[in-house]
């Protein structure tokens, strides 16, 4: 009788927790296969953009530098900022380049990025770090006109960044 009824409810988990684990896949274009997390963390603050001329003599708004704060369980544990850089309460930090990337999950979401990292300073939990992740971003887009040259805005955002180690 037991054996009867598990079986409908394990192939009913199974069919929930199937597609969870479908959507946590990364596009083939930030996934770092073969590197360990580090560290994850949230992060909640703004893209900041500049009114500039485009190629095409309009002004529009292009990025300029991102500000944010690292949060573990609530608790500020580093910062992120222009460079891009991030910045470890322990005193570690890592500069890192875009090396790939995928679009947010809707028009109004900064895409997710993979970032190779450049450069370590201090020594702390980042110091094996060699690639970043922004995923599961929300907000920080802003596009469209503008009216004077060198105004600035910001867009609120939050994102994850994963910091992962070779091997």
């Amino acid at each position: 009788m037991f054996i009867k009824l598990a079986a409908p409810c394990l192939l009913s988990l199974a069919a929930l927790i199937g597609p969870a684990s479908a959507a946590e896949t990364l596009p083939d274009a930030i996934a770092a296969p073969g590197e360990t997390v580090v560290l994850s963390v949230h992060a909640e603050g703004a893209q900041v953009y500049e009114c500039k001329a485009g190629t095409d003599g309009k002004l529009a708004w292009a990025f300029r530098e991102p500000i944010a704060t690292l949060l573990s369980e609530g608790k500020t544990i580093g910062r992120h900022y222009a460079g891009p850089n991030w910045e470890h309460a322990d005193g570690s930090a890592v500069a890192a380049k875009a090396a790939g990337n995928a679009p947010g999950a809707t028009a109004a979401d900064i895409a997710w990025l993979k970032l190779e990292v450049t450069a370590h300073r201090g020594s702390g939990v980042l110091t094996p770090v060699t690639t970043v992740q922004r995923i599961n971003t929300h907000g920080g887009k802003l596009e469209g006109s503008c009216g004077k040259a060198g105004e600035l805005k910001s867009a609120p955002y939050s994102a994850e960044y994963v910091f992962l180690r070779k091997g």
